[in-house]
């Protein structure tokens, strides 16, 4: 076992986790993956493992978007969506966190084709199971257009991290004339494209990050990182699947598969809408952590991406 303050977390999160589920917590060890929040792997007492993710309280409605995606969680469950129960939610003054049955698999190096088949019949069982009004479709048409909820005469539930990407991305286009070349190939890509309607899928928001799968014998029995749900379109896990193709000529076949599907689900426009917001999002990761190196490579791919969107007009 390891202390809770060598695994970075504060006491005062662990005697939460203890008064919600009735149970002392102890730490045992880092988990792999967890790229947006630290993951522990703890013990019960007098139960099974479970997996306590903790992140600092970053706005004050953070809480609440954490009950939220443990809400998708239960309802995804309950149609036979592979995500693990939550156990407990809550927060101290610094932290928020969540406990969740722990999943004897690994996660993911790499996802293969065989893995990205199975990633595309579960997206399948996103279809029409909708059920919190955390609308990323219309989010993603906000972000590959520039404009504002006000602007379109939307009324959205955004949320602060939200908010704040969508402020960082309006401002890529300085960063190189590279980058504002692409930007404003995609904003005058989508620049005619009206408000998505509603959609009534759920959307997971990060399926492409291979770290999220946990496989076990070449196959998928679990996606976590779930935090993010919300509705709209599955077409938009489908396109950071498709993205995420680009990696490996491999799953050239399996993003031509992609495209079919998104195109089949949303159209030309909102085809062109999802893969704008995703290169958008793409370019300011690394800017926004100074990964420099990574730049030339994603503005590469983003060209490729419309190129290939546009010859499917």
């Amino acid at each position: 076992m390891i202390d809770a303050r060598f695994a970075g977390l504060p006491a005062e999160v662990l005697d939460g986790v203890a008064g919600v589920v009735g149970a002392e917590v102890t730490c045992l060890s880092r988990l792999p993956g967890g790229v947006n929040g630290g993951a522990m792997r703890v013990e019960l007492a007098g139960r099974a493992h479970a997996v306590l993710k903790a992140v600092p309280r970053a706005y004050p409605s953070h809480l609440d978007e954490t009950l939220r995606a443990q809400r998708v969680v239960e309802h995804m469950r309950r149609r036979g969506y592979p995500t693990p129960a939550w156990l407990g939610v809550g927060a101290t003054a610094t932290h928020v966190w969540h406990l969740m049955d722990y999943v004897d698999a690994a996660p993911a190096s790499e996802l293969t084709p065989s893995l990205m088949d199975q990633l595309m019949e579960i997206v399948e069982l996103q279809a029409g199971q909708g059920s919190e009004p955390y609308d990323h479709w219309s989010y993603a048409w906000r972000v590959a257009t520039g404009q504002e909820s006000a602007v379109a005469g939307l009324d959205v539930n955004e949320t602060p991290e939200q908010s704040h990407l969508r402020q960082s991305m309006a401002g890529l286009s300085g960063y190189s004339s590279s980058v504002s070349m692409l930007v404003e190939r995609l904003w005058v890509a989508c620049a005619d494209v009206p408000p998505p309607r509603g959609a009534p899928d759920m959307v997971h928001a990060d399926l492409a990050t291979a770290g999220n799968v946990l496989v076990r014998d070449g196959a998928v029995v679990a996606v976590v990182d779930i935090g993010n749900a919300g509705s709209g379109t599955r077409a938009i896990d489908l396109t950071t699947l498709a993205w995420y193709t680009f990696q490996d000529p491999l799953l050239d076949g399996v993003r031509k598969r992609l495209w079919t599907k998104i195109l089949y689900q949303v159209g030309w426009e909102g085809a062109t809408v999802l893969a704008a917001s995703q290169i958008l999002h793409m370019l300011e990761i690394p800017i926004r952590h100074g990964g420099h190196d990574v730049v030339p490579g994603v503005v590469e791919r983003g060209h490729r991406a419309l190129d290939e969107v546009n010859a499917l007009r």
